[in-house]
């Protein structure tokens, strides 16, 4: 649930063009995230893992979003043919954003979930100059 509020409170923040990078190992709640950011936005319905489609619309939300899993890409070049670059109008939900290379997305909102020791969740950010102000992990 606090995760999804995560995303719920970074929906408020973002604006179409952003792009946000979810990393975090698998089962971590990277999706859980991208589901309450989506939720958020007046997205009703499922909100299922982009794992295998790669790429997930939602056009109907203001701002539109594309939720992407990377998790099956196996070499950089192979982003060419999603057309992320078509998105420019949409927030981008990235997750597995380091199967894209080290130079993809450097304005991007970059936020890490980890497991804790006791098996809780922490949040940590990278938030480069366009995000200051708008949004502070809690």
């Amino acid at each position: 649930e606090e995760t999804a509020a995560a995303g719920a409170a970074l929906a408020r923040a973002a604006r179409a063009g952003d792009v946000i990078a979810l990393s975090g190992p698998l089962g971590v709640g990277k999706t859980a995230l991208a589901r309450g950011f989506i939720e958020q936005l007046g997205h009703v319905g499922d909100v299922p893992s982009p794992s295998f489609a790669i790429v997930q619309p939602y056009e109907d939300l203001d701002p539109p979003v594309w939720h992407v899993d990377l998790y099956r890409i196996e070499d950089p070049s192979e982003l060419d043919e999603l057309g992320l670059d078509a998105s420019v109008d949409a927030v981008l939900l990235v997750e597995w954003p380091e199967r894209a290379g080290s130079n993809a997305w450097p304005e991007a909102l970059g936020l890490t979930l980890n497991f804790t020791q006791d098996g809780d969740r922490i949040l940590t950010a990278k938030v480069p100059p366009s995000w200051e102000g708008r949004w502070h992990p809690q």
